[in-house]
């Protein structure tokens, strides 16, 4: 499979704005601060060591923006949940078999990478594609009144969408930033934004969600990134 660096690219960047226009046009580009809580899927070394079989060329792009987020979040005292996927040979099942492979806890590789500050929120263990399965990640929200939930981290098409989706089905808003998840190619991920923009989640870009966290915007319209 080829994996390539496309998040700095110009294309990647024009067909995003693209969807992220369209899914305006629909009129979901409200997004609301508050009750809102930021998930940073499996940062690990394992997706993030170029040395790895599992290596995503992309996913150190996303790294400054989702220290940003995770930076704004904490200020405000929202809860920051940095998931750690971890199996072993009782929890692996067909995501094992599919794989071939499985991230164990005494892997170095399974530590979620230092250029994040997994002070600033919890670690939350999981062991499949979708951070709410077999997890208290459901109950952690609604605990702290949680409404909605801003996804980021890697892969762009497996856990974060997935995670998406699961969200969505618990009665979660779900804002997806664009270039807050990254997989191994352009073509996985503007899928992914394609089909999650029809109806699971409102698309923005890093740059918008920050803006109206901090105040100076009041509303993601999908201006953040022009070139």
């Amino acid at each position: 499979m080829a994996r390539d660096i496309y998040l700095d690219g110009e294309s990647f960047h024009r067909k995003s704005r693209e969807l992220v226009e369209r899914a305006v046009e629909l009129g979901r580009s409200v997004f609301t601060p508050g009750r809102t809580a930021l998930i940073v899927l499996d940062m690990q070394r394992y997706f993030l060591d170029p040395d790895s079989h599992a290596h995503i060329p992309s996913a150190v792009d996303i790294i400054p923006g989702i220290r940003s987020l995770a930076a704004v979040f904490s200020e405000r005292h929202l809860p920051v949940i940095f998931t750690r996927h971890l199996n072993t040979p009782e929890n692996g099942g067909a995501l094992a078999l599919w794989w071939s492979d499985s991230i164990r806890e005494e892997d170095p590789s399974s530590e979620i990478t230092s250029d994040l500050d997994t002070s600033r929120g919890i670690v939350l263990r999981k062991s499949q594609y979708d951070a709410f399965y077999d997890t208290d990640l459901e109950d952690r929200l609604k605990e702290r009144g949680i409404e909605r939930v801003v996804i980021c981290g890697v892969m762009t098409h497996l856990c974060c969408e997935t995670t998406a989706r699961s969200a969505f089905v618990r009665g979660f808003e779900v804002t997806f930033p664009v270039d807050g998840t990254a997989t191994y190619d352009e073509s996985f991920h503007l899928a992914t934004l394609l089909n999650l923009s029809h109806g699971f989640a409102t698309l923005a870009f890093v740059e918008d969600i920050l803006a109206v966290m901090e105040g100076t915007a009041t509303r993601l319209d999908g201006n953040a990134g022009r070139g």
